[in-house]
């Protein structure tokens, strides 16, 4: 994977194909109902393609999906990319997955796995040439044991690229007046500032951080979540009105490992 080669395109060469998949997608009424029925979070589909894009992400690649959810970043690096992924996630029942999988015709290529990253994995070191996690890693990874754990698991020259929610500046004990209500010891555990998990990711042996960055689809990948009939997207309404552009991002984080 060349990565640098992909750094260096303009910002606007890089933003013409950024979403490219995810608006076709959801142009088809089909589509969007799907994608509308499997959304955990900000449209994961989205934020995946955005993350890759600062990737090079070929066939013949071998991807771990870390925390998949219902499998959207799965179904975007298998349709776009035609990768073979494993799509690995704790809550989310492997069965489950493998049915919808069939549904949009990926289960040649995305291997549903159920596993717990806190435990370990399941995998031989060395395997994949490229991990990556959307919408989830910062419910795991707040720590500074997981990203070792993690690394011997991508070959030499491989990368892991993680896309999360995060926040613009660590707010400490200066929480905003209209975040309070919503910030719980949860919240406050998972999310981050850039510069937070810069410090995380920056005591890792073995990979050379490539990019940190808040990422351009924050409000329209929060927006698709927000406009599903999902009862939890009906609960974080209340948050982003509250917000209103002001504290939250989404994050992205890429490594080489060496």
């Amino acid at each position: 994977m060349r990565l640098s080669r992909l750094i260096a395109r303009t910002r606007p060469e890089r933003e013409i194909r950024m979403y490219t998949f995810t608006n076709q997608f959801m142009s088809d009424e089909t589509n969007l109902a799907y994608l509308k029925d499997n959304m955990m979070g900000p449209n994961a589909m989205r934020v995946t393609e955005e993350l890759a894009s600062y990737l090079t992400v070929s066939k013949d690649a071998r991807i771990l999906d870390l925390g998949c959810g219902c499998g959207l970043s799965t179904l975007l690096l298998v349709k776009k990319y035609g990768s073979r992924v494993f799509a690995t996630d704790l809550w989310i029942s492997p069965d489950d997955n493998h049915e919808r999988f069939k549904t949009v015709g990926i289960d040649d290529k995305a291997v549903p796995i159920s596993a717990d990253a806190s435990k370990g994995l399941p995998f031989a070191k060395g395997y994949f040439d490229l991990l990556i996690s959307v919408d989830a890693y910062h419910y795991f990874g707040d720590n500074d044991e997981m990203l070792p754990s993690l690394i011997p698991f991508v070959k030499k020259g491989g990368y892991i690229a993680v896309a999360i929610p995060g926040i613009k500046y660590e707010f400490g004990e200066n929480v905003p007046e209209e975040m309070k209500p919503f910030w719980n010891n949860e919240v406050a555990r998972t999310i981050h500032s850039p510069g937070w998990w810069k410090d995380i990711w920056s005591k890792a042996e073995g990979i050379k951080i490539e990019d940190i960055r808040e990422m351009s689809c924050c409000k329209q990948a929060w927006d698709e979540w927000l406009a599903c009939p999902n009862p939890y997207a009906e609960g974080d309404r209340k948050m982003m009105e509250a917000e209103n552009g002001q504290y939250f991002n989404l994050i992205s984080l890429i490594a080489k490992v060496i």
